[in-house]
């Protein structure tokens, strides 16, 4: 047995016929679907589970990760000699054709290979790892125009009149170099050294080149992110863009220019890319146990009589190490979890997620709150004003080999998370103007040497910025903060922290500050009544934001409705936030406090609760003045009791909202 795999160990091609049977036992519906498919020209890939391949074929499995080359090329062999078996089987169906191009794509993700040596970071990738199958995760920060190379051409040798094929070699950008004697030497070498191109032998491919970047999220303070070249070629062509998360796995190998002379030659570290899977879908999943969610249950069923209250323990794991501010963090909740996003019936999509900006004095916790929020999202991109241009916010257009491509920016790689913008008021006015079509639109139209597209930007954007100067609250918020209007209707919720004198805070935050700073102060207890770890809540709000789809009921429609148009009418001082943006903000804020309170239909104390949100915002209120101050908001004993006296005052002023509901009622 053992020299039986020695020998087939030394010619790859001896391997066919077991591959084959492989193929046929365990991915006929693959290759009958290929079959099926009309176009003989097209690539098609067959797809190989890495560890099903090991459980059957221990030692074919090793030769594929130790020689990927020749044992890849066997296998694309084998897939086009077990598909011409099924199309024996297939005669009675018209469609199946003859395909001229099968290629097997390996997916080691999830088999025993996936450990540090096989599947490294993009940083850790070194000479040791060149020659083997390896596999790199990170996001495409730029993505090359499709070109052609050729694959193939055959030669025929002057003197013994036999041809052979040639191959480029991508190492040497693509370049195709001839031998120096006929390959011909099995039984009598014949010594040729004149070679003939063969006409029409040519095959080409298809051949694009993008550039993957390790994911910031899992690096420490004060990493660079590395980046890697990767090839993709035929039919993993054009299957990823600018900003997509990508597990890609391939040949590592080294790219040089053969017609440089005289000069010292760098090698480029690339990635021949056999199989890429886009892990877009799989971003946001998250590993949520079926025990955890019986404990999400159990903890609002503890809370069932005071369901506020356990609303408060929830916020009050949102940066702990800040003391009070019950607004902020209520409203950072609400931003994280955003609304639901719906299509209208001419076509256009409203958005779902909320965005969120900090106005506040130096020292008022603005920053932390962005890290914290960084953290409880599982897709984050941090920048300040100051570092970041218009081309770093959306996309860059750089000039790579003579080629112009482009590079995605702070907003695309946050696609479909969070994107905390600090400084935001350092930030120079053309650069803010690029991102109010990505905060409304969620896309970012580019026209960028001569590349004209659209890209994705489905984030949340959190900023922060300090008021101009001393914060007047005479002036509306648009004088105060140098934000044109337009960009201040793009925010849901605008929360203006301001360091006024008040003694009686003084002391409250001054003893939870250095009760903080005692030893032996760490609280252990899992209790969710009590304490919210980061990792729960991370999950918890992950959790309601993929699993509940908030319905409004007509008695919150009634109150959302009132409050808008009552704004409306006193929109003398804040002209730039009261449009029609707000009916759609205190719709997202209504169902996020429905999913944050773990239900599945917005009531109206979901609807008062988001006024009161987007009341805080306000610099002067037009319905209440009991909120006072966001940074000096603290959490109440007794929040059920506090909310009833607010509710029963907003809707005073809504003007008997229950006669209308009664009347809503009686009309049904």
């Amino acid at each position: 047995m053992m020299e039986m795999e020695e020998q087939l160990q030394s010619d790859p091609w001896e391997w066919e016929k077991p591959m084959a049977a492989y193929l046929l036992r365990y991915h006929s519906h693959q290759l009958r679907s290929i079959a099926s498919s009309p176009d003989p020209n097209l690539h098609y890939a067959l797809f190989i589970d890495f560890a099903e391949l090991m459980e059957e074929h221990p030692h074919l499995a090793r030769l594929i990760f130790s020689e990927p080359t020749p044992y890849l090329q066997a296998f694309d062999n084998a897939a086009l000699l077990s598909h011409r078996i099924v199309l024996r089987d297939l005669e009675q169906e018209k469609n199946a054709v003859e395909k001229n191009f099968i290629h097997v794509r390996i997916n080691i993700s999830g088999s025993p290979l996936e450990f540090s040596e096989t599947f490294p970071s993009i940083g850790r990738v070194r000479v040791q790892h060149r020659g083997i199958l390896l596999t790199v995760k990170g996001t495409v920060i730029r993505s090359g125009a499709i070109k052609m190379h050729e694959g193939e051409r055959k030669y025929m040798c002057n003197k013994c009149k036999k041809s052979f094929t040639v191959y480029p070699e991508v190492e040497a950008r693509n370049s195709i170099s001839l031998p120096s004697i006929c390959p011909f030497q099995k039984s009598k070498p014949c010594g040729g050294t004149k070679f003939q191109y063969v006409e029409n032998t040519v095959v080409c491919h298809d051949y694009q080149e993008i550039k993957i970047q390790e994911s910031t999220q899992v690096l420490g303070v004060g990493a660079i992110p590395r980046s890697i070249l990767v090839i993709l070629q035929d039919d993993l062509v054009d299957v990823v863009k600018a900003g997509d998360d990508v597990i890609v796995t391939g040949l590592l190998t080294a790219k040089w220019s053969p017609e440089l002379k005289d000069v010292r030659c760098d090698l480029d570290p690339v990635l021949i890319a056999n199989n890429v899977r886009r892990t877009n879908q799989l971003k946001s999943e998250m590993d949520i146990s079926d025990e955890l969610v019986t404990k999400f249950k159990q903890f609002w069923e503890h809370f069932k009589d005071a369901p506020l209250k356990g609303r408060n323990a929830i916020l009050q794991g949102i940066c702990p190490q800040v003391f009070g501010l019950f607004t902020v963090k209520l409203a950072v909740a609400l931003t994280l979890i955003g609304g639901v996003q719906h299509v209208d019936a001419s076509g256009t999509r409203v958005r779902g997620e909320s965005h969120l900006l900090l106005v506040g004095d130096p020292g008022t916790g603005k920053s932390q709150f962005l890290k914290f929020a960084a953290k409880l999202s599982n897709r984050s991109v941090i920048t300040t004003g100051l570092g970041s241009t218009s081309a770093g916010l959306t996309v860059t257009a750089v000039k790579d080999g003579g080629e112009w491509m482009l590079e995605a920016g702070a907003l695309v790689l946050a696609d479909g998370g969070l994107c905390c913008i600090d400084e935001f008021d350092s930030m120079r006015e053309h650069d803010r103007a690029t991102i109010h079509e990505a905060m409304e639109q969620q896309t970012i139209s580019v026209a960028k040497a001569g590349l004209v597209t659209t890209l994705s930007t489905r984030t949340t954007v959190f900023g922060a910025t300090n008021p101009k100067g001393q914060y007047d609250p005479d002036q509306p918020l648009s004088v105060n903060t140098t934000l044109s209007g337009p960009l201040l209707s793009r925010f849901d919720i605008v929360l203006v922290l301001l360091d006024t004198k008040n003694p009686e805070w003084d002391a409250v935050v001054s003893s939870h500050i250095l009760s903080e700073a005692e030893p032996d102060r760490a609280n252990n207890n899992e209790d969710l009544a009590k304490v919210w770890p980061l990792s729960t809540l991370k999950r918890y709000l992950h959790y309601v934001k993929e699993t509940f789809r908030p319905v409004l009921t007509r008695e919150a429609e009634r109150v959302i409705s009132s409050y808008y148009q009552l704004q409306r009418k006193s929109a003398t001082h804040n002209a730039a936030r009261t449009t029609v943006r707000m009916l759609e903000s205190l719709i997202r804020l209504a169902q996020a406090h429905a999913r944050l309170m773990f239900r599945n239909e917005v009531t109206r104390l979901d609807a008062v609760t988001a006024i009161l949100c987007v009341e805080s915002s306000m610099t002067t209120s037009a319905i209440v003045d009991c909120i006072g101050n966001a940074l000096h908001s603290n959490f109440t004993e007794n929040p059920d009791q506090e909310y009833a006296k607010q509710e029963s005052l907003i809707l005073e002023k809504l003007g008997a909202i229950d006669d209308f509901s009664d009347m809503n009622r009686t009309g049904d």
